[in-house]
């Protein structure tokens, strides 16, 4: 007897197969299926015990994406978050174990008995590159700034701030209405990038065009399309740690084309190899891979009510799948989330069905359950709807091989279930315009993930969140999501957790599909490079070293 599984995968083989012809430039074969994808080993730098450091050169990093805007307060791609790392330090930061630890920071910040009151140390000894002074003022400064410039993409991340006060010129006191966990999580991440005061008022809403802050790198310039070069900054309180003089960060999103520059020299870091190439890539002399799982997530976003920008008041959409909650649910059924992710990328990915890692300390029972792969009750559903079928959605994806690849697999997944998916591929940038805009039906996009489920679940399901890009709106969800934010309790914010996960399984305003493996590849020519499982490559104290023959690379 043949099990629906075993069918999935016969027809996402052609699936991918008849992909491989579209895309004949990836080289990319069909692959079967497996029954459950490796256990595989996290491997988060690169070692320079042993090695002679040499100082200077440039280093190539090889970006699979175009970053967007380089201003902390209104970002939301990845990939601004890679080159940002080295410019703009943040309060706090994660390590290779996914724990928090300071940066600009001194200790972790002191919190009130009732959780009202968060006072912040901060370092004495920082500057900022144009040489302005860092202190508390400064850091309440951008705070602010993150609280209330109108298109702040902070704002919700930061929680229901009463109050920010510079107590003296090293401790920054903020008081909350309620309280208020995830603080230190979110002060990991962009909000707690700290931005220059001067250059905020010589350049206002344009700082992204050149931004200035505290890190081991200050920018140089951008060209659009092309690159975006940093240099060593001398002003850097730990300067003499900082080996290289610049970093070029050249944009090139084809995946056998990073691989290819990396093969030659002509790159030295290179993100996002793809899992089509990984193999072969370890397997060859002077090329090695960092692997980590992803606190993220892969999934499909489908527009239920933002009609007016993301943020703006939730709009009625007037189609079955916008009003049809069942239609959504059909659409998850429809989808064989394991024999898709281990066809169509070599059982690198791991399947996922929520937007909490299974290894994250806030996972639960109901945050690791699946919807059930079922494509006789999807057809049921799409006939109690009493829609036609096939059901016809069009579906935007960023352009890049293994997405579109991805794309055809899961559009003749879903087929045999009564839908049928129109691909329309655009560039990355784009892609995230037409989400912020509302401009989209449904959309494949992911979110890297951060060691709090806030950072991955708030600002996107709860109503008006910075990142809603769906327009979801649910009383219920929003309740939860206060109330694990309020309290301290592990084990309690775990369970709202699920609880918000179960209700989202019902309504499917995102669809979650699969957690990417952090695929970071380097010449062996380089070291000091780190990547953790929030998915940015850690740049900072990178050097070339001496013992592999030629410096390749350097200008």
């Amino acid at each position: 007897m043949t099990t629906s599984s075993q069918r999935s995968a016969k027809v996402l083989q052609t699936a991918v197969a008849g992909a491989a012809v579209v895309l004949a430039a990836t080289a990319c074969q069909p692959l079967q299926a497996l029954e459950q994808a490796p256990e595989r080993e996290d491997i988060t730098s690169v070692s320079a015990e042993g090695r002679q450091l040499v100082e200077g050169g440039d280093l190539v990093m090889a970006l699979s994406a175009e970053p967007d805007r380089l201003d902390p307060t209104t970002s939301s791609s990845l990939y601004t978050r890679y080159v940002m790392q080295t410019m703009c330090q943040k309060l706090y930061d994660i390590d290779a174990d996914g724990e928090l630890v300071p940066q600009l920071a001194t200790a972790l910040p002191e919190v009130s008995a009732d959780g009202l009151t968060v006072t912040i140390p901060v370092r004495d000894d920082a500057v900022f590159a144009d040489g302005a002074e860092f202190n508390a003022d400064a850091v309440a400064a951008t705070l602010e700034r993150h609280l209330t410039l109108e298109d702040s993409s902070r704002k919700s991340e930061l929680g229901p701030i009463a109050d920010i006060e510079a107590v003296d010129d090293t401790h920054v006191r903020v008081t909350y209405e309620t309280p208020f966990a995830p603080l230190t999580a979110a002060l990991a991440d962009r909000a707690g990038m700290m931005l220059s005061p001067k250059a905020l008022e010589e350049n206002g809403e344009n700082f992204g065009e050149h931004p200035v802050c505290v890190g081991p790198f200050k920018f140089v310039n951008r060209v659009p399309q092309t690159s975006i070069t940093v240099e060593r900054d001398p002003l850097y309180y730990d300067a003499e740690n900082v080996h290289l003089d610049t970093i070029t960060y050249r944009i090139i999103t084809d995946a056998n084309i990073r691989a290819a520059n990396l093969r030659s020299g002509d790159v030295q870091v290179a993100d996002t190899i793809s899992p089509q190439d990984v193999d072969a890539l370890m397997q060859e002399e002077g090329v090695n891979v960092l692997q980590v799982g992803s606190l993220g997530y892969q999934g499909l976003t489908i527009n239920v009510g933002n009609t007016d920008g993301v943020g703006e008041p939730v709009g009625e959409i007037d189609t079955p799948l916008a009003k049809q909650a069942a239609i959504r649910l059909a659409l998850s059924m429809s989808i064989d989330r394991e024999a898709l992710v281990n066809t169509v990328f070599n059982s690198w990915f791991q399947p996922a069905c929520s937007p909490i890692s299974p290894s994250s300390p806030f996972t639960s029972e109901l945050s690791e359950d699946c919807p059930p792969y079922d494509p006789e009750g999807a057809k049921a559903l799409l006939t109690e709807a009493g829609v036609e079928t096939p059901y016809a959605i069009e579906m935007q994806v960023s352009n890049t091989p293994d997405t579109l690849r991805f794309a055809q697999a899961l559009q003749a997944s879903v087929a045999d279930a009564g839908f049928k998916i129109t691909i329309l591929p655009v560039e990355y940038s784009t892609l995230l315009d037409v989400q912020s805009r509302g401009d989209f039906e449904m959309l494949q996009l992911g979110w890297s993930g951060r060691v709090d489920p806030h950072g991955n679940m708030f600002n996107f399901l709860s109503t008006g969140g910075g990142n809603n890009y769906s327009g979801y709106n649910n009383a219920e969800v929003d309740r939860l999501l206060k109330s694990a934010a309020q309290t301290n309790d592990q084990a309690e914010r775990a369970e709202l957790y699920g609880q918000v996960v179960k209700q989202v399984q019902e309504d499917n305003p995102l669809i979650y599909l699969y957690r990417q493996r952090s695929l970071t590849a380097y010449t062996d020519n380089v070291t000091g490079i780190e990547t953790f499982a929030d998915g940015v490559v850690h740049l900072s104290n990178a050097a070339f070293v001496a013992d592999s023959g030629e410096l390749e690379g350097q200008d």
